[in-house]
């Protein structure tokens, strides 16, 4: 069972096209199989979510498209946070927030306060985001602290770099779900997800559900993760783990 998912919800426009509908529409649908799938990570345990809600890119889209996704995100914050956090999920936004307006800031920054001590789930909203962004604000931090006299450049390595990435205080994901049927991932977490395990699947993300999500852990089930290692060395290491 993976600790930590990340998901790319992709489909929800060739969704409502299939049916001649507005693309807002299918992000309608898309919203509901967003609770099932925070429904499915309570009930089985896994503590971290991470979403890819709204990419620094997509603010390129049609003005129309724009607008309804940021009253769609207003909406759901209004409805949803409440509920979080009476099932213990904490919420977290990691992104850009400067392009946002003050009524969708004021409602996350409420939601993060509301349910900074949750434990349960993590759920974070990658909105305005892009993975390639959060590398630059990582460097640029440890730049700063060079630039001030707090940091050496012989001090800068990984895990420098790591401590100020977004979800910084979160293991790597060990599963990336892309749903919609492309397989590329699309500038998200391009840091966090160095030795994830991939799957991708043709289901929209309006109809992704439990029994899509079971067949993404099935799948998971049966590989082995070597992190670089050979498969005897993970055998190994297995087997002196299992006689301490």
């Amino acid at each position: 069972m993976p600790s930590h998912l990340a998901i790319i919800m992709d489909g929800n426009g060739r969704w409502a096209q299939q049916r001649r509908r507005p693309r807002v529409i299918g992000h309608r649908a898309g919203a509901r199989a967003v609770n099932r799938t925070i429904d499915f990570c309570l009930e089985r345990g896994i503590a971290a979510l991470t979403l890819f809600a709204f990419s620094s890119e997509n603010w390129g889209r049609p003005q129309q498209e724009v607008d309804a996704l940021m009253k769609l995100f207003l909406g759901a914050l209004d409805r949803e946070v409440d509920e979080l956090h009476r099932r213990a999920v904490r919420v977290r936004f990691i992104g850009e927030r400067s392009r946002f307006g003050a009524g969708i800031l004021h409602r996350m920054q409420r939601a993060e306060q509301l349910t900074r001590d949750n434990r349960t789930l993590t759920l974070s909203i990658a909105a305005s985001y892009g993975g390639r962004q959060d590398i630059a604000h990582a460097a640029r931090s440890l730049a700063e602290d060079v630039a001030a006299g707090r940091l050496l450049p012989e001090q800068i390595d990984e895990q420098a770099l790591a401590s100020r990435m977004a979800l910084a205080d979160l293991p790597a994901p060990d599963l990336f779900i892309r749903t919609g049927g492309d397989t590329r991932i699309s500038n998200f977490l391009l840091w966090q997800l160095a030795y994830t395990e991939l799957w991708f699947t043709e289901v929209l993300w309006p109809e992704f559900d439990a029994h899509v999500l079971q067949q993404a852990l099935d799948d998971y089930a049966q590989r082995e993760r070597r992190f670089g290692l050979t498969s005897a060395q993970i055998a190994a290491l297995a087997a002196e783990n299992a006689s301490q």
